[in-house]
């Protein structure tokens, strides 16, 4: 999907695979699996690293579903809100978050852990390829 719009990822680890051995939950939809999402804890509230949809079922509301079950998930274990790295102007990223009550976070509220993603993307050269934004929803 993301090369239909010109955007090429570098190679290297999935974010799957990037979770091995940290402090991470992956919350599945389907049986057979047709989408995914990846959390992890970050400064008292909850990361999502990533949520994908197989992209043959894309606009079937899987991953409006899976988005609720996210927030769901982090308001059951306490967290305040969950909180996201995304492209500001793809339209099933930022555009597709604030339809599901999702808002741009200003920096001054960045927490150090965002911070650290932040830095981490702008190193691995994803903010050369579109504009990014931190997001965040609250739980409750």
């Amino acid at each position: 999907m993301f090369g239909e719009i010109g955007i090429a990822f570098p190679p290297g680890p999935t974010v799957v695979e990037q979770m091995i051995g940290r402090d991470a939950e992956i919350l599945v939809a389907g049986d057979p699996p047709v989408a995914y999402a990846v959390l992890s804890p970050l400064d008292g509230a909850i990361h999502l690293d990533q949520i994908s949809v197989h992209a043959d079922l894309a606009g079937q509301g899987i991953g409006t579903r899976l988005l609720r079950a996210v927030l769901e998930h982090a308001s059951a274990a306490g967290a305040p809100g969950v909180s996201l790295l995304t492209f500001r102007d793809v339209a099933w990223n930022g555009p597709w978050y604030a339809r599901h009550g999702f808002s741009v976070l200003p920096e001054e509220r960045w927490t150090p852990g965002l911070r650290k993603h932040w830095d981490a993307e702008v190193a691995a050269g994803l903010h050369r390829l579109g504009p990014r934004v931190v997001m965040w929803a609250a739980t409750g």
